[in-house]
């Protein structure tokens, strides 16, 4: 098995204006990629290059899973996500281990990647997504 590089640290927040400025000096440079990802209910913003950027989510409506999460447990970390090759054969290969999915089949995410989460009673508590990135990335 190849290893997977880490793409990104999902963080939400409660707004992305507010946050943002924060992150942007943090980081030492500025957001890129803003878009609402409708199916996921979350606006989202990407901070840093390369392999271990930042990922901002702030929720757009109240039923989605970072509102949820914000209500729970405040702003913070979210997620981890690892880039694989194909997000239905890591679905396939997670299942067949016994591991709770949340997604059962890949899913649109941001920046037309498709992506899917591994439930954290899964993975010690982390909540891991997968992403397969788009073509022409």
């Amino acid at each position: 098995m190849d290893a997977r590089p880490l793409d990104h640290v999902g963080i939400a927040v409660r707004s992305l204006d507010e946050s943002l400025p924060l992150f942007e000096s943090i980081t030492g440079g500025k957001g890129y990629g803003r878009e609402v990802v409708e199916q996921q209910g979350v606006e989202v913003v990407f901070l840093g290059t390369g392999d271990g950027r930042l990922e901002l989510l702030a929720p757009t409506r109240e039923d989605s899973g970072v509102a949820k999460f914000l209500a729970k447990r405040g702003p913070g970390m979210h997620h981890l996500c690892y880039r694989v090759p194909s997000v239905q054969e890591e679905l396939d290969r997670y299942r067949a281990q016994g591991a709770q999915l949340i997604d059962e089949q890949p899913r649109p995410g941001a920046a037309g990647h498709m992506v899917a989460f591994i439930h954290p009673k899964s993975t010690g508590g982390v909540l891991v997504e997968l992403l397969e990135l788009a073509a022409g990335h």
